[in-house]
């Protein structure tokens, strides 16, 4: 487990103030290492990380020894001295024109336990924070992997279409050669045509989800584009992502029981950690609030100096110490501190109730997660033979059909179930993919937790 510290120190180091320039083509890994640099969500985490590293310097600084320095002139209305009685004169020069100075060192000593609660508070913030930061770094992750998969789902789909296309343009250059020749009527060729033209509609649509899947993703890494490729207006096509993204989806089965499963997700998940230890801050704050009932002890010293009151000259001055105790004790607020102890002792009761209620829903999101990782197994194990049937049923509709002993319709439909059935094949890795690393975050063993 690396310390807070530490933690702050690895992120400076990876940490780029503006996005990198990526490479032409990214796979997987290279996605999540720049979505890890300079996603948004995962910078502003870690500046949060800073943020409330400064909140346990605040909440130190009250048990620390206090140093303060005031000084004062000012400018008096003769008119407004007093003079003594008898004394046949006005007020002295010095009385108009009074300054002094004075140096103060203070240390607290007790304050009801006010603040070794504020201090273990701001410490158990913190800690939530860095807990919030492994949430936000698995969340990106997640969301990295789902549209990278999409991305490499709709260029396989692409592929497929392109592939229909492709034999159902050879059937109707086929049908129309045989029209020719007057083997078959012009019926044949209507058909092949209207097959091919209905098979177009899919592949644009493919392209169109590819396109805006590498945009989502270029987001989601904080990719910019260079300003020449924004403004280019050589193709339509132009001012899209550039970057190509590269990967196989694959289908090596990964061995899960739900009982693990869920035992992992209650050891590791940082949203039931970040939920105790909110409950931990919250009674934390119900002692900081209860200390307004009791008293305040400090001690002090200091050094003054300042001009000599009854004097003519201004540089005639008066120094000196002192030093003493000081002491609080806030015997009636006007139920302030009470409505206080109210309110604290009403969020550590949501605190706790929030924490179980995090507790079942993480359970929840693990039963389900895994539900979907065995309908993708299921899905994938019936999908696994399909395609070979489909092509060897189209090879026999294809040999039937130039021996005269089968239809145009035989080939037509033996050509759509096997593009159907390549599609499901495609959908089915994309979905064991993503149900996979659903359920990987689920079980809070997708990233390494930061501590």
């Amino acid at each position: 487990m690396i310390r807070h510290r530490l933690l702050l120190l690895l992120l400076a180091a990876v940490g780029l103030s503006t996005p990198m320039l990526p490479a032409q083509t990214l796979d997987l890994d290279q996605c999540l290492q720049l979505a890890l640099k300079q996603n948004p969500a995962i910078l502003k985490a870690q500046e949060e990380l800073r943020r409330t590293h400064g909140l346990i310097v605040e909440a130190r600084a009250p048990a620390l020894p206090q140093l303060n320095a005031r000084g004062e002139y000012r400018e008096i209305d003769i008119n407004s001295l007093d003079s003594f009685p008898g004394s046949g004169g006005g007020p002295a020069e010095n009385q108009e024109r009074p300054w002094d100075a004075t140096v103060e060192v203070s240390q607290l000593l007790y304050s009801g336990g006010r603040v070794r609660a504020a201090l273990r508070a701001a410490k158990l913030s913190d800690q939530v924070t860095v807990l919030d930061f492994n949430r936000v770094v698995a969340d990106t992750i997640l969301d990295v992997r789902r549209i990278f998969y999409e991305i490499l789902l709709n260029t396989q789909l692409v592929g497929v279409r392109e592939k229909s296309i492709e034999l159902l343009e050879r059937q109707f250059q086929d049908a129309k050669h045989r029209f020719d020749v007057g083997a078959v009527p012009q019926f044949n060729v209507l058909r092949a045509e209207v097959e091919l033209a209905n098979a177009k509609p899919p592949l644009i649509r493919a392209r169109n989800n590819l396109r805006l899947a590498k945009e989502r993703l270029a987001k989601l890494l904080a990719l910019d584009a260079p300003e020449h490729a924004r403004q280019s207006t050589a193709t339509p096509a132009s001012g899209f992502t550039a970057v190509n993204f590269t990967g196989q989806l694959t289908d090596a089965h990964q061995p899960w029981e739900l009982p693990a499963a869920l035992q992992q997700a209650l050891d590791r998940r940082p949203e039931i950690q970040q939920a105790e230890k909110r409950a931990a801050l919250q009674k934390e704050n119900v002692k900081v609030a209860h200390a307004g009932y009791k008293p305040e002890l400090s001690i002090f010293a200091d050094y003054g100096i300042h001009n000599a009151r009854f004097g003519d000259d201004v540089g005639d001055t008066i120094h000196g110490w002192s030093a003493g105790a000081r002491a609080t004790w806030p015997l009636f607020d006007g139920l302030l501190t009470k409505g206080k102890v109210d309110q604290a002792r009403a969020e550590l009761a949501q605190a706790e109730l929030d924490r179980a209620d995090t507790r079942r829903a993480i359970e929840l999101e693990v039963r389900e997660a895994y539900s979907a990782y065995l309908q993708a197994i299921e899905l994938l194990e019936a999908q696994k033979k399909t395609v070979e049937q489909a092509e060897e049923s189209l090879r026999l509709a294809e040999a039937r059909f130039r021996a005269g002993t089968g239809t145009q319709l035989d080939v037509l439909s033996a050509q759509t179930a096997l593009t159907e059935a390549r599609s499901n094949e495609v959908q089915a890795l994309h979905d064991y993919n993503v149900a996979l690393a659903t359920l990987e975050r689920a079980t809070g063993t997708s990233v390494k937790p930061a501590d």
